[in-house]
């Protein structure tokens, strides 16, 4: 026995030549499940944020679209390089390497508010989301790889079911820490103008310190005590077909495979589109809201956000539910079908029905980014890939930065309501993509694990 699997039997389970575990290490597990709502809480409070900095800055929606295009820029810009470190070193390092320029992100918060511009505030948005790339790229294959291949999807379905708690979090604080003290700010300041208006400004923007003051603390927590957790490695140690141990690829090599997966090509473009709508849908609901109702405080409209997260938890309860039954491709070729209804409506109906139904996408968002990331792993037959396979999978994130972008110039050439258009476009995308991959597992049921 070498000393890989001696280290790792104390623990309970054995490594595996192509990465997974003989066992589900639960401890270890769980705390890197813990993380997921983490990245939740962050990108929820991004919805808050493009509400208040539109009225603070005097923005048009393109403009507010960069807080998306920051946050998810950085994701696309740090994947590789966090799969490389991951290559290098460990999961382990990689996901301390987050947490840490998490924190500095969050910490950047701090004289932003000072220096109270918009730039500085999407420099400290950039720095939180060089931190959640590294932790979604270590994170979401770290969770499905450790335990057996078999309940890989299952695992990483667990893990990002969690991230809609984070998301509540993120937006309730939003809504009591930074929209609580005013009723509607839009409204507020248009009265305002002159220094009387700037004043009152940079005062709310010292409210958007409140949230990432607790953030700080949970991340140093964290921090900690995965500082001082023996993690499993969680890596393919040998070609899978021949046994013999083998050299880890370098990037050329393994652009050139997966190149030539079509498969997984697909994928990442449906992953594309489907966080490129996810983000929209979020970033403009409380817009909608505000636009359909003017009644409402932007404290009010917040609480719109809270149904969408709530939304989307049970959505991915009852799609779990639904994958132990049925094909996992069938069941979310119908979930997106349903999903693009509910957007088309939401465009359509000028009431706020429109917004009701932008929650009950949410549901149909549920199962949708764990499901497409393992999936499109999956196509990976080579394990020794892995890591930077998902690194690309996490690049895909890059749809947030552009499609949000997308829909806000709709916006401004015509109206809120009739840019849900962009994001029912994108639902229709990848429909069309999990029909196919239901298709294709049809007809090689042999290649089909699902149960």
């Amino acid at each position: 026995m070498d000393s890989t699997e001696t280290a790792t039997n104390k623990h309970g389970y054995v490594q595996l030549s192509d990465g997974y575990l003989s066992k589900t290490p639960m401890f270890q597990f769980l705390l890197v499940s813990m993380i997921f709502p983490l990245w939740g809480a962050a990108a929820s409070l991004n919805d808050i944020l493009i509400t208040q900095f539109k009225t603070v800055f005097m923005l048009n929606d393109v403009a507010t679209a960069f807080v998306q295009s920051a946050f998810y820029g950085g994701y696309f810009l740090i994947a590789i390089p966090a799969s490389l470190v991951i290559k290098k070193t460990s999961y382990k390092f990689a996901i301390m390497v987050g947490l840490i320029a998490y924190i500095v992100g969050c910490g950047l918060f701090f004289p932003a508010s000072r220096v109270a511009t918009y730039g500085m505030f999407l420099a400290a948005i950039f720095a939180i989301a060089i931190g959640l790339s590294f932790l979604e790229t270590s994170c979401e294959t770290y969770s499905s790889m450790m335990g057996p291949q078999k309940t890989a999807n299952a695992r990483i379905n667990f893990s990002g079911a969690l991230t809609p708690l984070g998301d509540i979090l993120g937006i309730v604080l939003g809504k009591y820490l930074i929209f609580g003290s005013v009723d509607n700010l839009s409204e507020k300041m248009s009265h305002m103008h002159g220094a009387a208006r700037i004043a009152y400004g940079e005062k709310m923007l010292q409210l958007t310190l409140q949230p990432y003051k607790y953030l700080l603390a949970v991340l140093v927590i964290i921090l900690v005590i995965l500082a001082f957790t023996p993690m499993p490695a969680a890596k393919a140690m040998e070609d899978t077909a021949t046994g013999e141990k083998v050299e880890k690829p370098g990037l050329k090599e393994t652009f050139r495979y997966l190149a030539h997966n079509t498969r997984f090509k697909k994928g990442v473009m449906a992953q594309f589109f489907y966080v490129g709508m996810q983000t929209t849908v979020w970033s403009f609901t409380i817009r909608l809201a505000l636009n359909v109702n003017h009644q409402l405080t932007d404290s009010a409209a917040s609480t719109f956000m809270i149904y969408s997260y709530v939304a989307w938890f049970l959505g991915k309860v009852v799609a779990n539910f639904f994958m132990n039954h049925f094909s996992i491709t069938k069941v979310l070729t119908v979930y997106s079908a349903l999903g693009t209804l509910t957007l088309i409506g939401t465009t359509l109906i000028p009431n706020m029905t429109a917004v009701w139904l932008a929650i009950a996408t949410s549901f149909f968002f549920g199962p949708e980014w764990p499901t497409i990331y393992a999936h499109t792993l999956d196509t990976v037959t080579d394990k020794k890939y892995t890591e930077t396979a998902g690194a690309f999978i996490v690049m895909a994130i890059v749809g947030g930065a552009v499609i949000p972008a997308v829909q806000g110039l709709i916006s401004d050439l015509t109206t809120m309501q009739f840019s849900f258009i962009v994001p029912a476009l994108c639902f229709v995308i990848v429909t069309v993509y999990f029909f196919f991959e239901y298709r294709y597992d049809q007809k090689h049921p042999e290649l089909v694990d699902e149960y």
